[in-house]
């Protein structure tokens, strides 16, 4: 079935085409009313702006009309509209699990860093737990495929997700989008921007999202689920000079939703089968839910009884950016600081027995500095170098209540440090009109300190206060050779070698070989793609890669009194390959169809682990070869997007649909947590004035009501899934002035 459904998508594609750089929805595809032609995308990647069609890099971009005609507002929801990009919510929680062509990072903690860098107006967001705030007033979010290192902040094998917010304008302009929806969902996003003096102007955005809560508590019937978060950003840009701009960026925001909720995928025995047991049947209804606290671990939280899973975070951050000329170069420096106060509570076992509750209490402060020059790309040579310097700080405290199943409760807690700093620098050589060579490298040193880390089980000391630390100082880089033989077909070709930090499990244990770091991961990445302008209508790329891993990390188990705990491991080798095409076909001057589809597998080639599914079955620990076995990711995805515009009286009319499919995910802990395939699919109607200033959108999402899981996983004795949003259908109500 696969390969009927891959022959099939490809031929769609060579009918219909898509485009790599432009993989944005067709409605804002920047192309002139009343002409067959597919504009030029602008993206900053390599620190310039450019062409995205003349960058010889695998990335996709997203436009804010984009995010906003798919109903998205926060990072994770990104997987759906970007081509080899899976974004997993760890327990329905808020650490966020990234993956990029299969080069990935299972952790629900909060203290090791993401294989995808994550920027926001350049500045890094390292700790992944930090990116789940909204996302709004975004001008587009560039998603760079492969090792990233030599032109960005921070070193990362996976890739990187770049956001770049709406700046302020010379002219007056304020605008306010407000959109309701089912199960009493309510988003409304507004700014105003322009001129404060001769130099100076401004711009202040803001957003809530309120209610939405779909699910329901099993045995009372309570819903869950509601939002309750906002945000506020605001932005100075300064003329300082002919030759100095300064652009001061303040922002802050609140989270006190509630959690979506996680539901039963098998029967769960509570209280661990003993007297009082009581049996909890599987949901058939991937709505249902349950959650329930104990009288100790509510007052150890600070929550009520009747307190629902869900989260009480603050955010706020500033940074300066500073740009100098100078002749033929120019300087950037950009000075960040952010933080995050988190207070998480999650029921993992969804009952109201007490066998999988857990509390995430997090302070984090990050500093960044970030210095570079940069040529004027006057000539044959252009290039950037820089310096980066980063300093974080990890106060956390993350317990765990097993009462009704193993009589006792855990508390972790401890204290990170990493600081780290870099060189990096990237050149580009014209060699002849038709070739060019491209290299940079990078050397970073970073360390890594976890002090004071203790664990305690009922009250009782398991392991004293203990200090670890980690290093690495990996010299990392790129060549790539482009060439372009026509002004309408770049062909390039790279090697990459990245990698990522080392870190440490900070999960329940008494033993301190278990908090031992992990070593860092080095990835070798070969890379050969295309991007083509066959026609002023019609846009195609392509770009196959392999990578070879060494020391990949990945979490397994030791197996202790109580069964299986996490534990971090490296695989000594594995290899990852696949392939993308993507792009957008403008047929005619008033409909566009988009188009991606991407594949990917992945081995271990020498690894010998723990054999989880195994060693619970067994009782004790069962070690296997896993050499030659998958990789467990999603194997195909596939989207794409139509719209259609026409006018009515005076009235403009745009139709619009878009779709993705995601492959099944197979999970390292079985088959029964594999997460079947699935379809989504989203349409919008929007109806504005000829002339005038407002727009009125309806619109339905997930059309066909796909019953889906976002991930699936188990917690003591509970195998648990957090289930995807049903149908939803709204309206939303636009005006820019």
């Amino acid at each position: 079935m696969r390969h009927v459904f891959l022959t099939a998508s490809v031929s769609l594609l060579a009918l219909s085409a898509s485009t790599g750089a432009t993989a944005q929805s067709p409605s804002t595809a920047g192309v002139e009313p009343g002409a067959s032609t597919v504009s030029d995308v602008i993206v900053t990647a390599q620190r310039r702006e450019q062409a995205a069609q003349d960058v010889g890099i695998a990335l996709s971009v997203l436009s804010g009309a984009d995010l906003t005609d798919r109903g998205i507002t926060n990072i994770n929801a990104l997987q759906t509209a970007t081509p080899n990009l899976e974004i997993e919510p760890a327990f329905g929680g808020g650490a966020a699990q990234f993956r990029l062509r299969g080069v990935g990072f299972q952790d629900y903690a909060s203290n090791n860093s993401p294989t995808v860098g994550v920027y926001v107006n350049e500045v890094a967001y390292p700790v992944p737990v930090m990116t789940q705030g909204l996302i709004f007033d975004i001008d587009r979010v560039e998603v760079l495929r492969g090792p990233q290192g030599t032109l960005y902040g921070r070193n990362t094998t996976g890739g990187a997700i770049s956001v770049v917010t709406r700046q302020p304008t010379a002219v007056p302009a304020l605008g306010m989008t407000a959109e309701y929806s089912r199960f009493d969902a309510l988003r409304v996003e507004g700014f105003v921007s322009g001129p404060l003096g001769d130099r100076l102007q401004g711009r202040l955005a803001a957003t809530t999202e309120q209610g939405g809560a779909w699910q329901y508590n099993r045995d009372t019937g309570e819903s869950i689920g509601d939002a309750n978060r906002s945000a506020v950003r605001g932005l100075l840009a300064y003329q300082a000079g002919d030759r100095l701009d300064l652009t001061l960026d303040l922002h802050a925001g609140v989270d006190r939703s509630e959690n979506q909720a996680l539901y039963l995928l098998n029967p769960l025995v509570t209280r661990g089968g003993g007297a009082g047991s009581v049996t909890i049947p599987a949901d058939r209804d991937h709505a249902a839910t349950g959650w329930g606290l104990s009288p100790r671990f509510a007052a150890e939280i600070g929550r009520s009884l009747d307190a629902r899973p869900g989260r009480d975070n603050s955010s706020w951050g500033s940074s300066i950016r500073a740009v100098l000329e100078l002749d033929g170069v120019s300087l950037t420096g950009i000075t960040s600081y952010e933080t995050l106060d988190r207070s998480e509570y999650g029921d993992w076992d969804s009952s109201a027995s007490v066998e999988a509750d857990t509390f995430f209490g997090s302070d984090v402060k990050v500093f960044s500095q970030e210095m570079r020059l940069a040529s004027d790309a006057a000539g044959p040579l252009s290039w950037v170098a820089g310096v980066y310097y980063s300093k974080q700080d990890l106060d956390e405290r993350y317990s765990s209540d097993f009462i009704d199943i193993y009589g006792t409760y855990g508390q972790v807690t401890y204290r990170q440090q990493v600081e780290s700093i870099s060189a990096f620098g990237q050149a580009e050589y014209q060699l002849s009109d038709t070739v060019k060579l491209i290299g940079g490298l990078r050397y970073e040193d970073e360390s890594r300190d976890l002090q004071g880390f203790g664990a305690a089980f009922g009250g009782a000391v398991a392991l004293p206060p203990t200090s670890v630390s980690t290093r690495m100082t990996p010299l990392t880089g790129k060549v790539a050779l482009e060439y372009a033989p026509s002004h309408d077909l770049l062909i390039y070709g790279s090697f990459s070698r990245g990698a990522k930090s080392g870190g440490f499990t900070t999960y329940n244990t008494g033993q301190s070989s278990a908090i031992q770091p992990f070593r860092p991961e080095i990835l070798l990445a070969y890379e050969l793609g295309f991007k083509a302008d066959p026609s002023r209508s019609l846009q195609i790329n392509g770009a196959a890669y392999l990578y070879d891993y060494t020391d990949q990390q990945v979490l397994s188990a030791v197996y202790g009194a109580n069964g299986p705990v996490g534990l971090f491991v490296n695989v000594p080798a594995s290899r990852i390959y696949g392939a993308e095409l993507e792009g957008v076909w403008r047929p005619l001057p008033n409909l566009r169809i988009s188009q991606s589809l991407s594949y990917k597998h992945g081995e271990y080639t020498d690894f010998f682990d723990l054999d989880v599914p195994a060693s619970r079955t067994a009782g004790t620990a069962v070690y296997v070869d896993k050499s030659g076995r998958d990789i467990p990711f999603p194997a195909v995805s596939y989207g794409g997007a139509a719209a259609y515009d026409w006018g009515v009286e005076g009235f403009d009319l745009t139709a619009e649909a878009n779709y993705s499919y995601r492959d099944d995910y197979p999970s390292w802990l079985g088959v029964r947590y594999d997460v079947p395939a699935y379809w989504l699919a989203n349409a919008s109607l929007t109806v504005s004035p000829a002339v005038g200033r407002w727009s009125v959108t309806g619109f339905v999402r997930n059309l066909f009501d796909q019953e889906y899981d976002l991930t699936r996983n188990f917690f003591t004795s509970a195998d648990i899934a957090q289930p995807g949003r049903p149908r939803t259908y709204g309206i939303r109500l636009g005006y820019q002035y």
